[in-house]
């Protein structure tokens, strides 16, 4: 924080929005989850799934802290321009999906969907769990959903066609 001000601290703001790109005006979340796509893909390429999951974890860790921040200087609860947590979860579930483009977007609209959806305990977590834990939680949980779908499909797809 910057002392009194309401504004965030500049490292908190660029983590929580990736960038900036939380600032766009319209479907901010789908935005950094599709952006999301091409570091992911580069970054399994230069060292594999496990330098991706390695990613995600990292950029979990730094948006519990960011998120926070910035939600608290906002005093918004889950600020629409705090990104980092669709990051974080579309790196965790590319690191278990094969890397080529069906996987990965199958990966990526599974979790859009069950992050718009919510189903329980996504929800619960959404509404009931506070700070920038929170923020980052109800991803997380949609991402697990996400990657139990996407894996299914990935294997039925491989299978019948």
């Amino acid at each position: 924080m910057n002392g009194s001000s309401s504004r965030p601290s500049r490292p908190a703001a660029l983590i929580a929005t990736c960038g900036g790109i939380g600032l766009f005006p319209l479907a901010p979340g789908t935005l950094a989850s599709f952006v999301a796509l091409f570091p992911a893909w580069v970054i399994a390429d230069l060292g594999g799934p496990v330098a991706l999951a390695l990613a995600g974890l990292i950029a979990l860790g730094l948006g519990i802290w960011a998120a926070g921040a910035y939600s608290r200087d906002q005093r918004v609860a889950d600020p629409s321009q705090v990104v980092i947590d669709e990051v974080a979860a579309v790196w965790l579930i590319l690191a278990f999906l094969p890397r080529n483009l069906g996987a990965y977007l199958a990966g990526f609209v599974a979790f859009r969907i069950f992050d718009i959806a919510k189903p329980w305990p996504v929800g619960w977590a959404d509404r009931k769990v506070s700070g920038g834990v929170g923020i980052m939680l109800d991803d997380l949980l949609a991402g697990i959903y996400a990657l139990l779908l996407a894996l299914a499909v990935n294997h039925w797809a491989r299978r019948w066609l």
